[in-house]
């Protein structure tokens, strides 16, 4: 499996986890269609990876210059799990508002998207994590506001996991219409 294949693998799961933890949130007649739903996206997600060609766009020369999941990979992860962990920690203890805690996820994981876009160099990614850290500030405001566990968890875990299911399968869509089109330019 290309490395490409295990990113997008690794972020449509968390765009259904985020979908299926926070939809139980909502009533059921709304819950429910969202966990069929992110379920249907994952799964055609799922699809398209295994239907996507072994290589992406890059060259191998490429691919081996720059590796995927290397240390620079595991500092921005590292920093992640740290920062969830310290702030779930303040949440949970002395601010005692635990429906913030999907909101700081989800600015956490938006903004290691920032590094992630450093690190693989892949400005397109900057796009997702502008759109999850805005869901997550918005969710701590919402939190902070007092608002309903509903609206939170669809500002900041809903929405969040619609970003990373979408932005999946739009990288996977716009891959194949790459490949389309540099198969159709080498044609005779």
């Amino acid at each position: 499996m290309t490395r490409e294949k295990t990113g997008r693998i690794i972020g449509a799961t968390f765009g259904l986890a985020f979908i299926q933890v926070n939809a139980a949130a909502l009533p059921e007649a709304a819950g429910i269609p969202l966990r069929v739903l992110a379920l249907i996206g994952f799964l055609a997600v799922l699809r398209g990876v295994r239907r996507s060609p072994a290589h992406g766009p890059a060259s191998a020369g490429a691919a081996k210059a720059r590796p995927y999941f290397g240390r620079r990979y595991g500092y921005v992860v590292g920093a992640e799990v740290v920062a969830a962990a310290a702030g779930i920690l303040v949440i949970n203890g002395p601010l005692d508002a635990p429906d913030a805690v999907v909101a700081w996820i989800a600015l956490v994981v938006g903004l290691h998207f920032f590094g992630l876009a450093a690190v693989w160099r892949m400005p397109s990614l900057n796009r997702l994590a502008a759109a999850m850290s805005a869901c997550g500030a918005a969710g701590l405001v919402l939190a902070a506001l007092g608002s309903s566990p509903a609206a939170i968890a669809v500002t900041a875990g809903i929405l969040p996991g619609a970003l990373l299911l979408g932005s999946v399968w739009w990288s996977l869509h716009a891959a194949s219409a790459a490949g389309s089109a540099t198969a159709t330019a080498s044609a005779p």
